[in-house]
């Protein structure tokens, strides 16, 4: 399970740690891909096949699908965690989520997401004023 708010650093290399308690969880290694709303998001290996499988069952007629397996698939690394805790974010999907310096792990319990941190204060702060509708929303489908 992935819980919890982590800031970290991002190196001039583009390695960053991940925490201890979410790799024993991940094991060595796992995906990370674009997230949708530009942050990266990172799956556990099983958890990544359940996702692959369900995607591929849509139909290729259909262009949502088509756009979905482009959004997920084509940007994907598999990644590994090295001796120190830290994995290498490819270029692109740094690029991609504006990660330069600050780099905050969100746990999203079967998931994590990467953020660069003035991102997620952004987001955090729009979020701040729609609880209500959001827990509405939630009422509405019986969660």
């Amino acid at each position: 399970m992935f819980l919890g708010e982590f800031e970290h650093t991002i190196d001039d290399k583009g390695r960053v740690a991940i925490p201890a308690r979410f790799r024993e969880e991940l094991g060595e290694r796992f995906v990370l891909t674009r997230g949708f709303e530009q942050c990266l998001q990172a799956f556990p290996r099983s958890m990544w096949d359940d996702l692959s499988e369900k995607v591929n069952r849509l139909p290729l007629a259909s262009a949502q699908a088509r756009s979905l397996r482009r959004i997920l698939f084509s940007p994907a690394a598999e990644v590994e965690i090295d001796r120190q805790g830290r994995i290498l974010i490819p270029q692109g999907l740094r690029e991609y989520a504006g990660l330069v310096e600050e780099v905050l792990i969100t746990g999203m319990n079967t998931y994590f997401e990467l953020w660069s941190g003035e991102r997620w204060r952004a987001l955090q702060d729009e979020l701040s004023g729609s609880g209500a509708a959001i827990a509405e929303h939630m009422a509405d489908l019986g969660i």
